[in-house]
């Protein structure tokens, strides 16, 4: 039996889908030419005005907004209502420093968490239910999101944030957690920690909402086995408001995007052109209910394809794909945003060459990464004891602007492939992106 959380709109027709996303625009994009000057100004540069954008269909006419334009106009140039409207921020890391901050009014709260029940919902949640949210709290999306999300169906929720996995466990017996919401590696490691401690007769879980990083269908059945649960995917960025942007359903053959909501496109990431469904392409999104922080056809980078085939579940939002990639050379480690750039940079500031290499691995479910980094002639040295301190002093710099632990490693010079085209600055083996 199917499970909705708000039937009439997850089960509307297509005909008041594009009615309630043409209305939402229109005013939408008022809003944001009325109140953010950086959308004005990039409007008037491609000629246009809030009259041009009557439903839509006129979606492609507008311009794309990417990140940078998130960090340049950093802290408030983005902000469509007052401070005084504001409630709440949520950030992400940046490439050099300059993080991410988005805004909401109690309305995006309550649109976000409502956002967030339905994906609780389509994987089972009831009122019946104990949501045990084990994603980070504070400023990254994933706890706050999923645990207004728990309330709005009425579950009793468990804000366990992330680690003390001793304590996640005692609390998950205890109290009879039936629903688990975390990152798919740390729920790998939990479950691995239960056959550990011989407690697994003890859990009573049914399902799992699982986000923030990639992760294989592999990585999805042996969750499930070891577990006794059935894994769902749930798709979000802090940028448009979190998780909860997109979720699956129990058909699990892509995750329904929130249509009243956000509106998706799939473009060519080169030439900017908007692709049909089912085509390959970056995606892109529109926010249209947002009040503090509204972006319009924001790039996310990510690599997906878009379906409109009817779906047994009954609901009626278009679907998109796990991520397939990406467009930009952004990786996701522990469910941390980790750039290149970010690396060199810290490399740079402490007098080291931008002759380096990163190396990201997958064991036993829980992220690696390793940064291997060449040494200059002068700082050569056959003294472990002082390449041993170069290496700390690496990993602490790197820590600070990462947020996650990084393995340092220094190599003789010249020792580090040379390319002529395109260095290789990452090798990924964690094989993620399928398709």
């Amino acid at each position: 039996m199917s499970r909705y959380f708000q039937p009439e709109i997850e089960c509307a027709s297509r005909e008041e889908i594009r009615r309630i996303q043409s209305e939402r625009l229109v005013k939408q994009v008022q809003n944001v030419w009325d109140n953010v000057p950086m959308y004005r100004k990039r409007m008037e540069e491609k000629g246009l005005t809030p009259a041009d954008i009557k439903s839509v269909d006129d979606l492609p006419k507008l311009p794309f907004i990417e990140k940078d334009d998130l960090r340049d106009e950093y802290p408030y140039g983005l902000l469509a209502r007052p401070l005084s409207e504001c409630v709440r921020i949520q950030s992400t890391s940046g490439t050099t420093g300059r993080r991410v901050v988005a805004f909401y009014t109690q309305h995006d709260l309550d649109l976000w968490e409502e956002c967030c029940a339905r994906a609780i919902v389509a994987a089972g949640g009831t009122k019946e239910d104990v949501c045990h949210v084990s994603y980070g709290y504070g400023l990254f999306t994933g706890g706050p999101g999923l645990n207004g999300g728990s309330h709005k169906v009425g579950c009793l929720t468990l804000p366990m944030s992330s680690g003390n996995t001793e304590r996640q466990i005692q609390f998950m017996t205890d109290l009879g957690s039936t629903i688990l919401c975390c990152t798919p590696s740390y729920a790998a490691y939990l479950a691995e920690s239960i056959h550990e401690r011989g407690v697994r007769d003890q859990i009573k879980l049914k399902a799992g909402i699982f986000g923030a990083e990639a992760w294989t269908e592999e990585m999805r059945h042996d969750i499930e086995e070891k577990l006794g649960i059935k894994a769902y995917d749930i798709y979000g960025l802090t940028e448009i408001s979190g998780p909860g942007v997109s979720f699956e359903c129990e058909e699990q053959t892509g995750m329904h995007v929130n249509e009243d909501h956000f509106i998706p496109e799939i473009i060519n990431p080169i030439t900017g052109e908007v692709l049909p469904d089912g085509e390959k392409g970056e995606l892109v999104f529109t926010s249209i209910s947002k009040e503090a922080f509204p972006l319009m056809r924001y790039r996310t980078r990510d690599i997906c394809i878009l379906s409109r085939e009817k779906c047994s579940c009954g609901r009626t939002h278009v679907k998109m794909t796990k991520p397939l990639g990406r467009s930009d050379d952004m990786l996701i480690v522990k469910g941390v945003n980790v750039f290149p750039s970010q690396i060199e940079t810290v490399l740079m500031n402490q007098g080291y060459p931008a002759n380096y290499q990163i190396i990201v691995d997958r064991v036993n479910n829980s992220d690696t990464i390793e940064v291997q980094v060449e040494m200059t002639p002068e700082m050569f040295s056959d003294n472990l004891s002082i390449v041993s301190e170069k290496e700390k002093e690496l990993v602490n710099g790197l820590k600070a602007m990462l947020g996650i632990y990084a393995k340092v490693k220094l190599v003789a010079p010249k020792t580090i492939v040379r390319s002529e085209g395109k260095a290789v600055r990452v090798i990924d083996k964690r094989n993620l992106y399928q398709g």
